[in-house]
């Protein structure tokens, strides 16, 4: 253990100058140089700067009682935060030991304290810390890697930006917000046009890069944390635009369209000879009692006009 002591944080706190000197000389023989306090209070500002590993604590102290500072230790403790606390003590009771143990210790030592006895309690307590760390750094790996899983469920695997799975998710909560806040909510379906020429023309691979130039432009689109630009469905896109008119919905279109077009990705199989898009744009403002799915059919029946006015255009519902 002396090899390994020195990664261990371990707190003294006993009044009695005999107990600490001898426990100090016990955990140094270990390799560990302790952290030493002679009052509840001086433990308690320790604890909350060095968060130390294993707390040796007196029962009986000159200013708080021992039981007292573990249950104020414990609430001081955050998230997966443990501290091992063996009690230091000369009280032999059923009742003393349960309630150390009700406040949160989890061992005791009996004075006077034996050092074989304190280093085989040590080593016990170091397999625990041990054993705990462990489990955070699990715990931690966890989260993240739900984290990214949850992230890859709502993303788009070809252009990065959210995928339909999302989008149908969050269509009805934005829908639900505006609706309460009574403003207007607007949607842009965006549609490559001629796309399946293109893939005829160039491949699939160059069509898949297409898709991808086209999603950086709509995903540029939605600075606010309240919009969304997902991948629809093919060479389909759609912008959620909460409290947005339509005037506004149909300037975002206008821009994604020109942008989109100032890319100039050569498309020999179009009148323009490059990759343009056609929007619909429609925006309503919501009412608990009035369907989603109206304003959904409004906007892509706004694109089919787009399409029949001859594509790279903006159309809007009526």
């Amino acid at each position: 253990m002396s090899k390994n002591g020195d990664d261990l944080k371990v707190m003294v706190v006993e009044d009695s100058k005999v107990t600490m000197k001898a426990l100090c000389n016990y955990l140094g023989r270990m390799g560990i140089n302790p952290l030493t306090a002679v009052t509840g209070q001086d433990a308690i500002e320790i604890f909350r700067r060095n968060r130390p590993d294993i707390i040796l604590l007196d029962a009986i102290l000159p200013d708080i009682d021992g039981f007292d500072i573990a249950k104020q230790l414990r609430d001081m403790e955050k998230g997966d935060e443990w501290t091992a606390i063996i009690f230091l003590t000369s009280m032999a009771k059923d009742e003393d030991l349960a309630r150390g143990i009700e406040v949160g210790g989890d061992d005791y030592l009996m004075k006077p304290i034996s050092e074989v006895v304190l280093h085989a309690k040590m080593r016990a307590m170091r397999r625990l810390v041990e054993m705990q760390r462990s489990l955070v750094d699990v715990t931690q790996e966890l989260n993240v890697a739900n984290k990214e899983l949850q992230r890859l469920s709502t993303t788009d695997g070809l252009t990065g930006i959210a995928n339909r799975r999302f989008f149908d998710e969050l269509v009805p909560r934005e829908w639900r917000r505006c609706a309460r806040m009574k403003q207007p909510m607007s949607l842009v379906m965006i549609d490559v046009d001629h796309f399946k020429k293109y893939n005829d023309t160039y491949g699939h691979q160059a069509g898949d890069e297409c898709l991808k130039a086209v999603a950086a432009q709509v995903g540029r689109a939605t600075p606010r944390a309240s919009d969304l630009a997902a991948r629809y469905g093919g060479e389909e896109f759609v912008l959620i635009l909460g409290e947005t008119t339509m005037d506004g919905a149909k300037w975002v279109a206008n821009n994604i369209r020109q942008h989109v077009s100032d890319l100039n990705i050569p498309h020999s199989a179009s009148s323009l000879q490059h990759v343009t898009i056609s929007c619909g744009v429609a925006s309503t403002i919501p009412r608990e009692d009035q369907p989603l799915e109206a304003l959904l059919k409004a906007a892509d029946e706004a694109l089919y006009m787009a399409k029949m006015q001859g594509r790279n255009s903006v159309a809007c519902a009526e």
